[in-house]
């Protein structure tokens, strides 16, 4: 049998918890449910470097609670079946750039604690930004939703979770079309506000995706795909799709202008970059920011925009 070998994920952020790697035998210690869906690489069994089958839901959430009891703090997570289930090390990944830009204008230092106010734009039933963003960083979140099972799962885990009773506040977004409206009130300001949006345009395209994404993760090839990290409508897909959510948060930004220090979003799609910047030029924003992010198998990136000056910047009080 070949020797352990440990390699380093280095497109991971340098502050990364998990750019090692997984310690199974710590984390099977932690949360022993987690033991059965751990053994070695089935498309490389010489390999003695333990992982889990990434394309069982179960397995990835078993993986998911052991890491958030182990590294962050969180003793009682769930979410419902067939709910997206996040990858944590691209997850915080986000959350960890997102603290360099703040400390960009912060004289490179970055802003701790809970006066660092971030809204989660379509916080999902997992609540994982939230989760991470104040283990980290101690910072408080405001997490919006359209789907009421969502906002329901996330009330549950603060709930069974008390560091985050007043750390984290959760708004039903009424009205789907938008996205800041009816949530940013006059009085609200907020350091940053983040997103993953629904990347897809429709049910169908959302399939597609998951056959392809399972077929490269089990080597094989089907056509009616389990959804590995899980997804309903809202989190997958919506009208319009990616191109369509991220034109409409740009819009809706510009009404805001004061108010947020950086909007941020995650963009999977790299073609729709340019019309994004051409929108950003239409509503006047002050700097763009495009951070390159690796997610797994894919990479990703980071859209960031202000309206603020530099001296509006650096005057921002967390």
């Amino acid at each position: 049998m070949k020797p352990k070998t440990i390699t380093e994920k280095t497109n991971l952020h340098p502050r990364n918890l998990h750019r090692l790697g997984y310690n199974f035998e710590q984390l099977i210690a932690i949360y022993p449910e987690l033991q059965k869906f751990v053994g070695n690489n089935i498309h490389n069994p010489e390999d003695s470097v333990q992982t889990i089958d990434f394309s069982n839901p179960k397995a990835v959430k078993a993986l998911n609670k052991a890491l958030l009891m182990a590294d962050y703090d969180i003793q009682n997570w769930d979410i419902p079946e067939n709910y997206l289930c996040p990858p944590i090390p691209g997850r915080v990944d986000y959350i960890h750039y997102i603290a360099d830009l703040l400390a960009s204008t912060n004289n490179g230092i970055i802003p701790e604690g809970e006066n660092v106010q971030v809204l989660d734009i379509g916080i999902g039933a997992n609540c994982i930004y939230p989760i991470l963003g104040n283990s980290v960083y101690g910072w408080s979140f405001v997490g919006t939703e359209i789907d009421e099972k969502a906002i329901q799962n996330c009330k549950k885990i603060i709930e069974d979770n008390p560091k985050l009773m007043d750390a984290i506040s959760l708004q039903l977004q009424i009205e789907s079309r938008f996205i800041f409206k009816n949530i940013i009130t006059p009085e609200d300001k907020f350091a940053l506000t983040i997103c993953n949006p629904p990347f897809h345009n429709s049910k169908e395209e959302a399939t597609k995706a998951a056959i392809r994404k399972v077929n490269n993760l089990e080597n094989t090839r089907t056509k009616d795909p389990v959804l590995n990290f899980g997804g309903q409508n809202a989190e997958l897909w919506c009208d319009g799709g990616e191109f369509g959510f991220v034109t409409q948060m740009i819009f809706e930004s510009a009404k805001y202008p004061m108010q947020i220090l950086w909007f941020t979003t995650l963009v999977s799609k790299k073609e729709n970059l340019s019309s994004f910047y051409k929108t950003l030029n239409k509503v006047n924003v002050a700097e763009v920011k495009t951070i390159d992010m690796a997610q797994g198998q894919k990479t990703s990136r980071i859209l960031a925009w202000t309206f603020l000056t530099e001296a509006q910047k650096k005057a921002w009080k967390f």
